[in-house]
């Protein structure tokens, strides 16, 4: 992938292109771009995106593999996916067993995977985390700044992109064989998973793409994984429906996932955890989980130490704190997992 800029009536803009599906762009090329996400204001899609290079004549599709991603568009790639028969995998998935209770942490949004991961590796830098990226954002992994500076950072070790996500040291076909590969092609000690920048959201009730949380909860055990829930949290949201335990949280915990997990939940000042305390009891998410008490403050140390300045829908950990804090507990409770 490119990050570049393009000249459009004199003015220069930002600009992505994706060197596997438009090929390498040179200064002086002329592109088509897709400028639909910069003229509706979208956050994490606000760019231009090259669609087509008027100088390349020709695109081969190259590497391994049969398997088509972003099918029948007009982008469409072949992948070598873990699972198919010219596979070095193979042998993998058809002598699977079980997943043997390996850890599942199961995100929403992209911006958890940093503060997760940073933690789990601040308190004990041993642990080897993996990370899956789901098709539930952006296709491209290329596009992900966090990952690409976790992995230079050697904070994850490894990636896999599932359904048609693309870009990962891994490519899977769905997430059940995601998560095959990354307890037995991969063998971390944790897999964190989410879909890339750039979550969908109405507004309703089920009209999210984090909804999938629900299903990878379950699809990790019906496989025999154990999952940990990423609760979204925070008290900085102007939308009351995501104050305290988000909406979305309540939808999947609630009614989408129908397998239990454990949900993680951060000491927070008494007002702030009564609140949350009496979501949970509301919609019964104790009876349904199990429901983990966890402190996450150091946080605030971990992302400090590995220098990293993520931010959650535009605001930093010092604008957001309890949502960080969050996702601190989680780092901490994995952490008592593996220890």
């Amino acid at each position: 992938m490119s990050w570049i800029e393009v000249g459009i009536d004199g003015d220069l803009y930002p600009a992505v292109n994706y060197n596997d599906l438009t090929g390498k762009v040179k200064i002086g090329n002329t592109v088509v771009l897709n400028t639909t996400a910069v003229e509706l204001s979208l956050g994490t899609g606000g760019y231009h995106f090259v669609m087509y290079n008027c100088d390349i004549e020709k695109i081969d599709l190259e590497g391994l593999g049969h398997i088509m991603k972003l099918r029948y568009t007009p982008y469409q790639i072949k992948c070598l996916v873990a699972e198919e028969e010219s596979s070095p995998y193979r042998s993998v998935y058809d002598n699977f067993e079980s997943l043997d209770g390996h850890k599942f942490v199961v995100c929403t949004l992209h911006s958890m995977i940093g503060p997760i991961s940073s933690m789990i590796k601040w308190l004990n830098k041993d642990i080897s985390i993996n990370y899956i990226m789901t098709d539930g954002g952006s296709l491209p992994i290329y596009f992900s700044k966090t990952v690409k500076e976790l992995k230079e950072k050697n904070i994850i070790n490894k990636t896999i992109t599932i359904g048609h996500a693309f870009g990962g040291d891994l490519e899977c076909t769905n997430i059940y064989t995601g998560l095959i590969a990354a307890k037995e092609i991969l063998k971390g000690d944790v897999t964190i998973i989410s879909m890339g920048p750039g979550i969908v959201g109405t507004g309703t009730k089920y009209g999210f793409s984090g909804i999938e949380q629900g299903q990878i909860i379950d699809a990790i055990n019906s496989l025999g994984g154990k999952p940990i829930t990423v609760p979204r949290i925070s008290f900085k949201d102007s939308r009351e429906r995501h104050r305290g335990i988000s909406h979305h949280t309540i939808t999947v915990l609630s009614e989408i996932a129908k397998t239990s997990s454990d949900v993680v939940i951060p000491y927070l000042d008494c007002n702030k955890f009564e609140l949350i305390n009496n979501q949970i009891k509301k919609y019964k998410l104790d009876i349904l989980h199990n429901i983990i008490i966890e402190n996450g403050k150091e946080i605030i140390e971990a992302m400090k130490y590995f220098d990293l300045n993520i931010t959650t829908m535009g605001r930093t950990i010092d604008e957001d704190l309890d949502y960080f804090i969050t996702l601190g507990a989680v780092g901490k409770h994995i952490n008592k997992l593996l220890t």
